[in-house]
């Protein structure tokens, strides 16, 4: 009995890599041109849409199109319908709209830059950006990042405070606070809970402006400058070090979870959270992924798997670290003191 003959090599998936640059410019021309809040609001054919979007009936004819075989759009008789995943998160009218994102996601640094330069990051082994490319202090970057990322970052927000004590007294030492939600999410769920919120003096107004929208001002106070450099204090029950680590070399993350290490109370935790790949380190797909655009926007940064981050904490001091994997391919760590 013959074996099965092997299957011919196909060209589609390289086709379709090749152009997927297509599938965010189009997503991204339909958040800057409202189609899915139009559609919210009861425009539904092309024409309609064109009236409300101020575009052509043409453009969001084609456009629309494109975005039904994306399966962001509906379509029925003519008439569009947003999605489920449309209608919670790119109408403005959601609580959950992300559409801010694109100004970050899909701005140049993340798309135009990593498309027409990562060859030259490859050969070079880091970013081009010039210094220590997103990470060179004070960098503008995380000031949009902060206002514009935060509901990308509602969930682990949500998974970190509900692994912390809802009562009872609690300091909180949030480094790289960016927006602010994860220590804010602790404050709004443990009404004793101080939190210390460290980064630039740029970033923290939009953390300032967000502790004041979630009632814990009072209970919000922050330490303007670099993680490496300012004095953090002691007596913390808590550190949070969320998306920051992937930025540098393990050498450096040593030094810095030294001082987290320092900054602990006996018995306290560093909470982590970060894209971590499995050992092979091409899965799970996103947290993999990651890698490429630390080598694209940073000179020493990477995707570091648990082990390379237990090692870290290990030689830093700290006794036991746990890891929890979140459905949405990142992982917090738990590390004790």
């Amino acid at each position: 009995m013959s074996s099965p003959a092997a299957s011919a090599p196909n060209p589609s998936r390289i086709f379709a890599t090749l152009r997927a640059f297509q599938e965010s410019a189009a997503l991204n021309a339909a958040i800057e041109l409202g189609v899915f809040t139009a559609i919210a609001d009861g425009a539904v054919t092309a024409l309609q849409l064109a009236t409300k979007c101020d575009a052509s009936e043409r453009g969001l004819r084609i456009l629309c199109d494109h975005l039904v075989t994306s399966e962001l759009l509906t379509k029925s008789r003519g008439e569009y319908g947003n999605s489920a995943d449309a209608a919670a998160f790119l109408s403005r009218h959601s609580p959950a709209y992300m559409g801010a994102m694109t100004e970050f996601l899909s701005g140049p640094m993340m798309m135009a830059d990593l498309l027409n330069t990562l060859a030259h990051s490859v050969r070079k082994g880091g970013t081009l950006m010039p210094g220590e490319g997103t990470v060179s202090p004070e960098n503008p970057v995380w000031v949009n990042f902060a206002r514009v990322m935060a509901p990308m970052m509602m969930p682990a927000a949500q998974f970190i405070a509900n692994l912390i004590p809802a009562a009872g007294p609690l300091k909180v030492l949030d480094l790289a606070a960016g927006h602010g939600l994860f220590g804010i999410s602790i404050a709004k769920r443990n009404p004793e809970a101080e939190i210390v919120a460290l980064d630039w003096a740029a970033v923290l107004e939009v953390a300032r402006e967000n502790a004041v929208k979630a009632g814990v001002a009072s209970r919000y106070s922050t330490i303007a400058g670099s993680a490496f450099d300012a004095d953090f204090g002691t007596g913390y029950d808590v550190v949070l070090v969320t998306n920051f680590l992937h930025h540098f070399d393990a050498e450096t993350n040593e030094t810095l979870l030294r001082k987290v290490y320092a900054a602990l109370k006996p018995g306290g935790r560093a909470i982590t959270l970060e894209f971590v790949p499995d050992d092979d380190r091409v899965s799970p797909p996103l947290a993999a992924r990651f890698a490429l655009i630390m080598l694209s926007s940073t000179q020493h940064g990477d995707a570091y798997t648990f082990r390379e981050l237990d090692a870290m904490y290990t030689h830093a001091g700290f006794a036991e670290n746990v890891c929890h994997l979140m459905e949405t391919q990142q992982s917090v760590i738990i590390s004790t003191k």
